[in-house]
């Protein structure tokens, strides 16, 4: 049976990629820093769909943390890792905290760069493995710390990409608007209309579809698709202006 690894899985997107991968009959590693939910998560999936569902708790803002995850993916290798663990701060740039920010940073880009890198060695050896990226529409728009992180993951992914022998597959998800605690928990209140809020399970259900046609970069929805399109044909100044005020 495969294996899959997913962090920040007790909520939002990485709840959905465990419930879909379940569905699949994928074996789990649960990653998140709630040992309880953890464990609430894992036994649901396993009598649900019969699967085993293993739990890792790791703060991936620590070193620590990180080192715990990187050391299961090393000396036990997954056949796939979802890099979905993220956080937004809701505050400008000027009124974050130093610690807030390096938080920030080390959840959203160095735990991608770690895991990345302990994950692969073995899937490359195989010549088979997937690992997918969770990113953001928001990346591609200069504005908060937060995009400059998912910036970095899209980029960071499509240059792994160019790097991995076939047979190894590597995806940036990268979303607009979900449902999920994520706006909730960064203290940010959204009003867009409907069309511009996806469900988790449409989200993660393109992204895997996305990753196993060997797809790169994954943007859901046409009318993002649209929107990253034409943000790469308007002038950057423009594009810097339009992002102060959005």
């Amino acid at each position: 049976m495969t294996t899959a690894l997913v962090t920040g899985a007790t909520s939002g997107l990485g709840k959905e990629f465990a419930r879909q991968l379940a569905r699949e009959r994928y074996d789990l590693v649960l990653v998140a820093r709630d040992e309880a939910r953890l464990h609430t998560a894992a036994a649901e999936l396993s009598r649900q769909h019969g699967i085993s569902a293993a739990v890792l708790p790791a703060d991936l803002s620590t070193t620590e943390g990180r080192a715990i995850v990187e050391g299961r993916l090393a000396g036990e290798p997954v056949d796939l890792l979802i890099n979905n663990a993220g956080i937004g701060l809701g505050k400008d740039f000027r009124d974050a905290s130093p610690d807030e920010l390096q938080r920030q940073l080390d959840i959203n880009v160095t735990a991608v760069l770690r895991l990345t890198r302990a994950a692969l060695p073995a899937m490359i050896e195989r010549g088979s493995g997937e690992i997918l990226n969770v990113s953001s529409v928001a990346g591609f728009f200069p504005g908060s710390p937060y995009s400059a992180s998912k910036a970095w993951v899209t980029s960071f992914t499509e240059g792994v990409a160019a790097e991995v022998p076939p047979g190894v597959r590597i995806t940036a998800l990268c979303p607009g608007f979900v449902h999920t605690e994520f706006h909730q928990r960064a203290g940010v209140s959204i009003s867009a209309p409907a069309m511009f809020w996806f469900t988790p399970a449409r989200i993660v259900t393109e992204g895997l579809a996305d990753l196993r046609r060997g797809k790169v970069v994954s943007i859901p929805g046409a009318h993002y698709k649209t929107i990253v399109a034409l943000g790469r044909l308007v002038p950057h100044r423009l594009v810097r202006w339009l992002s102060r005020r959005v």
